[in-house]
């Protein structure tokens, strides 16, 4: 399977680095921006500081002493600001909202990879509940590779084989709908009622036989089925509701119900946090 947990110490390092440099400008930009303002030559400043202060004097007089002499002294503060690196209101407020973009940034990149393994793991879960042999070496993902919805058969037709084959476990799809088949291949998404699993090999051969007193379920093949990499879902539609009737299979055997679902996004927090 593939294990996005593997991103996390580079996402882990982005993060922090993030963080460091926005949590502080967040609360007082100004401290970042004097500590850049360390780092900092103006070698063009103190080189343009003569003539600007002879052009400085020279529109004083042509000015007519006041105004020129005025304008001057407006100047002066702004530019005294501007070498010591003091930030003006806009200037505050950009670099705020440029904290609380990075912030959400992060955010939403451990989001991201959080939702990245809580798919993965969710088809996992449900593959492995349903039958499917674990093979995380070969399978990259397993919400593409080892469960889908059913590409042939629907449960439908009569029975032909002289022997059948029991089947242990079904799903119901109930108000608390699975939501792992929002991730795998061709869904059978949440119009049925009851979801059956085989493997690709006894797909079309899965029978249902729904009676007013119970709904049987079995495979219609001489050879048992047998064990496979990948399950295939089957999402059968019943004719009315379940009511009091029994779901089983061969002989009356009644069929285990199963629940595999992703785990919550707390329960994928926690993990992450505890390395569960």
């Amino acid at each position: 399977m593939r294990n996005y947990w593997s991103l996390l110490p580079a996402i882990a390092v982005i993060v922090v680095l993030i963080l460091v440099y926005a949590i502080p400008t967040w609360i007082n930009p100004q401290w970042t921006s004097t500590i850049l303002a360390l780092f900092r030559q103006h070698p063009e400043e103190q080189q343009a500081t003569p003539a600007t202060g002879a052009a400085a004097s020279t529109a004083a007089g042509a000015g007519g002493g006041t105004g020129g002499g005025a304008a001057a002294g407006a100047a002066e503060p702004s530019e005294a600001q501007r070498a010591a690196g003091v930030l003006g209101p806009q200037q505050v407020k950009s670099r705020r909202m440029l904290a609380i973009a990075m912030v959400v940034g992060a955010l939403a990149l451990i989001g991201f990879n959080v939702s990245l393994n809580r798919e993965a793991n969710g088809c996992w879960i449900a593959s492995t509940a349903w039958g499917a042999l674990p093979h995380s070496q070969d399978s990259d993902d397993p919400c593409v590779d080892m469960i889908y919805g059913s590409f042939f058969g629907d449960g439908g037709g009569e029975s032909f084989s002289d022997k059948q084959q029991p089947l242990e476990h079904y799903q119901l799809v109930k108000k608390k709908k699975p939501k792992y088949l929002k991730w795998i291949q061709n869904s059978p998404g949440y119009d049925a009622d009851i979801l059956v699993g085989t493997g690709l090999s006894c797909n079309f051969d899965l029978k249902v036989n729904e009676k007013d007193d119970e709904i049987k379920i079995y495979v219609d093949s001489d050879a048992p089925c047998p064990q496979e990499s990948n399950t295939s879902l089957t999402a059968v539609k019943l004719k009315k509701p379940i009511g009091d009737r029994k779901i089983v299979t061969l002989d009356d055997k009644p069929m285990t119900e199963i629940h595999p679902d992703a785990d919550s996004w707390p329960t994928v927090v926690k993990k992450l946090v505890t390395g569960g």
